[in-house]
């Protein structure tokens, strides 16, 4: 149990220890009154006595019940010995009227708003009503003892309905601490799962961007080689040393990721250098004529942007290299004023925006209708590492027409962050236009 749990309790048990402490003192009061009256010695001990028995019929019965909060047959059993009790005192010393101050409360706390308010009018008459019964009381003395009653009837209700709200605000509060303990225990709950999610996403996305496709371009390689094996020795050769290279680089980078470390291909080289190479690969892996450019003046990048257009490159690549039948592919690395950005483009077949927006609603590929069958973690991881810094990707592709991944990253924070890590939109004709028109990045 919490501590804000045990607390609601603790502090109920402290309050009644002060009420426990009003209730000697009304006992001593009162007793210590009646032992100094006029009345006979013999109704003094009967007094007295009646009186003292109220301790333990409080204790041993009242007190359980008024701890308890709950009303059932056993608070009228209570409240009945106590009125007898106090009725008996009374009825043979009226000083003991003066126990009023303690059993009023006692009433409050042991019964319901209504009937705790009649038994306590009831009590404040029965000094009343006894002195009537005795008779031989001059008018004067009956009108202060009416009087006096009248006053304490007024001044029960109100330190009556004043006990049932400090009462019912100690449950109240009690009930809140207790559901503050079961949100906590929820809201760490959720957070260890959305810590257990999140850390998922970040090893199937690594996962994607590096081992999966660097095996894919082993596989493509090996059968290459394989190929190549009898007629052209030295170039399966060569394959068989790319494919070496690789599964070198597929390892570093798996130890880097599990590490939750840089990047092994950014731990030594410049984002720009790492990027060429990207090039480099990618037209060995396939042939294609793949040029690198960076425009601007190059300047050093937050570890996380390198890393965010590192796998950006990536991904782009490898679409090229599985879906897009291209001929020639142009990375530009470009440093503008307050961004830098990314433009992958290449003259492959394309794909139909419209066709790529409805199957990402329904089936929610990897972005741009690649139809890779690695659903997720495509073009929606890339969507999600770019969105995590606070950069923009757009998609624009039309069918023969080839596509333009274009990634743009702020640096002064100007930008404005998007709203989460959906699947990135392919771009409409007006959106096409738009690039067209612009020429570049920036």
């Amino acid at each position: 149990m919490t501590r804000e749990a045990r607390r609601a309790p603790e502090a109920r048990v402290r309050w009644f220890g002060l009420w426990d402490s009003y209730f000697v003192i009304c006992y001593l009061v009162t007793t210590g009154l009646v032992f100094t009256s006029a009345v006979p010695q013999t109704a003094r001990l009967i007094a007295i006595g009646a009186l003292t028995l109220i301790v333990p019929w409080y204790a041993g019965i009242g007190r359980p019940l008024m701890l308890r909060h709950e009303s059932d047959r056993r608070n009228g059993f209570f409240v009945g010995g106590l009125f007898v009790l106090f009725g008996l005192a009374t009825a043979v010393d009226l000083t003991s009227a003066f126990a009023l101050f303690a059993i009023v409360p006692m009433l409050m706390m042991s019964l319901a708003v209504r009937p705790a308010v009649v038994a306590a009018v009831l009590g404040n008459l029965l000094p009343v009503t006894m002195l009537w019964l005795q008779g031989g009381a001059t008018a004067p003395l009956m009108l202060f003892v009416l009087l006096a009653s009248l006053l304490g009837i007024a001044l029960s209700v109100l330190l009556g309905l004043w006990i049932k709200r400090v009462v019912r605000q100690n449950r109240e509060h009690a009930e809140l601490i207790e559901e503050l303990r079961r949100n906590r225990e929820q809201v760490a709950r959720l957070s260890h799962q959305a810590g257990i999610s999140a850390e998922r996403e970040r090893l199937a996305r690594e996962i994607h961007d590096t081992l999966a496709q660097s095996l894919t371009g082993i596989i493509s390689l090996v059968q290459a080689a394989d190929a190549e094996v009898e007629g052209a020795p030295a170039v399966a050769r060569k394959h068989l040393a790319l494919v070496g290279r690789m599964a070198t680089e597929s390892l570093a980078e798996a130890r880097a990721f599990v590490a939750d470390r840089t990047p092994a291909s950014l731990r030594e080289s410049s984002l720009a250098q790492a990027l060429r190479r990207q090039a480099d690969g990618l037209a060995a892996q396939t042939g294609l004529l793949a040029r690198f450019a960076v425009e601007g003046d190059e300047r050093p990048l937050p570890m996380a942007v390198n890393v965010v257009l590192l796998r950006a490159a990536q991904e782009a690549g490898t679409n090229v290299r599985k879906h897009a039948d291209a001929r020639a592919v142009d990375l530009v690395l470009r440093y503008g004023e307050g961004q830098v950005g990314l433009r992958v483009t290449d003259d492959g077949k394309g794909f139909d925006a419209t066709e790529a927006e409805r199957g990402a609603a329904e089936a929610g590929p990897d972005g741009g209708g690649s139809g890779d069958e690695d659903s997720g973690f495509g073009l929606r991881g890339m969507a999600a590492r770019v969105a995590e810094i606070g950069g923009v990707l757009s998609v624009v592709s039309r069918r023969g027409a080839g596509t333009v991944v274009e990634v743009k990253v702020p640096l002064d924070g100007a930008a404005e962050r998007p709203s989460g890590p959906s699947a990135p939109r392919p771009g409409t004709a007006g959106r096409l236009t738009e690039a067209a028109d612009d020429g570049g990045l920036g």
